[in-house]
């Protein structure tokens, strides 16, 4: 999709490690500005091959005085220089930039972490649309500090202790802020982005999402063969569901859809699942109860990492005999699995392809990422890879994907297998936590809450906890309850509920769930936390 199309109106973030640099790709979305993260110290010729508008280096845990401290390429001053491409370093952006043309970074004084006062030296640049002595909280976070600017750079900002808060050199097309416009704790700070963006850059704000479904309908048909058999594993969640629905509209009855039962799927969910499929999708789908398959597989495995290569293992080798199937019937066997990956997935399991990243650490191996085998014979058709949750809901909008379908909760491709910490295959434990999850979920519809909440589902605790029913002592399971708001899965935030909601939910789960006695609260945001538990 989608990068080198909007190559004339792209702004490309180098990712030099900062908890907030994919929420800066967020924010320029929201403006209507197509942007990509790739590593930042990707090489030129791949810098160059997307042809950006703008770059954005972006913050990161470093100093730029550490041994192994990561850079952007070496060439990649002259390259923006010749090509007029401007440049906006934010906190170790800056300090790279201060650096590397020339400039002095030291070890500051006084640290600066959390909301800070800023004050604005000179009303041109960055601060073109402000007043000279205009003020603004921001967020810094640093502990270095551009102690000499390089020549022709000039200070536009400074923080109340004097430190320097932004700097420019206009004729270079070099900017720099010391603080974070990306996240909310700088409220002006989206109106600092949008003036480099618009006023400075010049960009246009003409990225949309009708764009996007017409340019993907084009690669896929110039990708897929007239006679080539596609296969799409349906999990029946929102992702699989929106990429089979394009693939389908580019291809038509071409495309052979999938649902698997792995025996790891929540109450009826098979049942609902299938229904909606037939019924207001009318997407080709083949069901196939795989559930004694995928257990017997998981039988005495504990480590999360390793549930999830099984399960993607096992999902290849179902779609392997699904095309041997197809194979017996057409004549040929299919060439590409469609799979509804999406940016986070992308981002959380591994670095963007080809990006060469050495910063990021592997958070989870998302199985449509990280859990395929590395023999898969199937060639991957993942249109959706570089959206987030809410870009893709808003894609399934446009194709006439019914809303009460867009709005259900993400569940992840590995099923409940992540929320049984353990051997997901003791004792009665998914059933439990189906019946738990069940009465959580139709109890948050009941209350009108459920599109208030991104996520929301049980987690079945694998240890005993002593407790009193009916007179009787009990030893028994807990349930974990877990709640998050979030905007595209990166951050999140646990949901507060009505403390007499939770009670009467407390209630219901120990008295209807056999083998229940407690019920936990999971309030962790994400970070430090996952939203998933495994």
């Amino acid at each position: 999709m989608g990068a080198q199309s909007n190559k004339s109106n792209l702004v490309l973030i180098l990712d030099f490690g900062s908890q907030y640099t994919h929420l800066i790709t967020r924010r320029i979305r929201a403006l209507n500005v197509f942007s990509l993260c790739i590593s930042g110290t990707s090489t030129l010729q791949s810098i160059a091959e997307l042809n950006p508008s703008a770059i954005i280096l972006s913050g990161g845990p470093h100093s730029v005085h550490a041994d192994g401290a990561p850079c952007f390429a070496p060439e990649l001053i002259h390259c923006v220089e010749s090509k007029n491409i401007p440049v906006l370093g934010i906190c170790y952006g800056l300090q790279l930039i201060v650096q590397k043309l020339g400039g002095e970074v030291k070890v500051a004084g006084k640290h600066e972490y959390g909301r800070m006062e800023i004050e604005v030296a000179k009303a041109e640049g960055l601060f073109g649309n402000k007043k000279v002595g205009a003020t603004q909280s921001v967020w810094m976070s640093h502990g270095d500090e551009a102690v000499k600017l390089p020549e022709g750079f000039e200070v536009v900002a400074r923080s109340n202790q004097g430190a320097v808060a932004a700097i420019e050199n206009r004729a270079r097309g070099f900017y720099g802020l010391q603080y974070h416009p990306e996240v909310t704790h700088s409220p002006e700070g989206m109106d600092t982005l949008k003036y480099f963006l618009f006023d400075i850059c010049e960009i246009s704000a003409s990225w949309k999402m009708q764009d996007i479904l017409d340019e993907e309908l084009k690669v896929i048909k110039s990708k897929v063969g007239p006679d080539d058999l596609v296969i799409c594993g349906l999990s029946g969640g929102v992702d699989s569901t929106v990429a089979a629905t394009l693939v389908h509209k580019a291809i038509g009855d071409r495309l052979h859809c999938l649902f698997v039962d792995n025996g790891l799927l929540r109450w009826r969910e098979r049942e609902r699942v299938m229904e909606t499929f037939e019924r207001d999708l009318h997407l080709p789908v083949t069901c196939v109860d795989a559930s004694e398959q995928f257990l017997s597989r998981l039988k005495g495995v504990t480590e999360p990492e390793k549930k999830r290569k099984i399960i993607g293992e096992e999902f290849i080798n179902i779609f392997d005999s699904f095309g041997q199937e197809l194979k017996q019937k057409y004549g040929k066997e299919p060439v590409y699995l469609v799979q509804g990956t999406l940016y986070p997935d992308v981002i959380e399991s591994c670095p963007p392809p080809g990006s060469g990243s050495t910063h990021s650490h592997t958070i989870k191996s998302h199985h449509n990422v990280g859990g395929l085998p590395k023999n898969m014979k199937l060639k991957l058709i993942e249109p959706l890879k570089l959206l987030f949750k809410d870009e893709v809901r808003e894609l399934g909008k446009i194709m006439g994907v019914p809303e009460g379908f867009l709005k259900r909760h993400p569940f992840p491709g590995p099923g409940l297998a992540v929320r049984v910490p353990g051997d997901v295959t003791l004792g009665n434990h998914l059933d439990t936590l189906r019946k738990a999850d069940e009465i959580f979920i139709q109890s948050i519809k009941d209350a009108g809450i459920y599109d208030n909440i991104w996520q929301a589902f049980a987690v079945f605790l694998p240890v005993l906890t002593v407790g009193v029913q009916g007179d009787q002592r009990t030893y028994s399971h807990a349930i974990a309850l877990r709640a998050v708001t979030s905007h595209d899965g990166m951050t999140a935030d646990w949901y507060d509920f009505d403390h007499k909601f939770l009670a009467e939910l407390s209630t219901r789960i120990c008295n209807e769930v056999v083998g229940v006695n407690r019920v936990l609260m999971d309030i962790t945001s994400k970070p430090p936390s996952t939203i998933e538990w495994e």
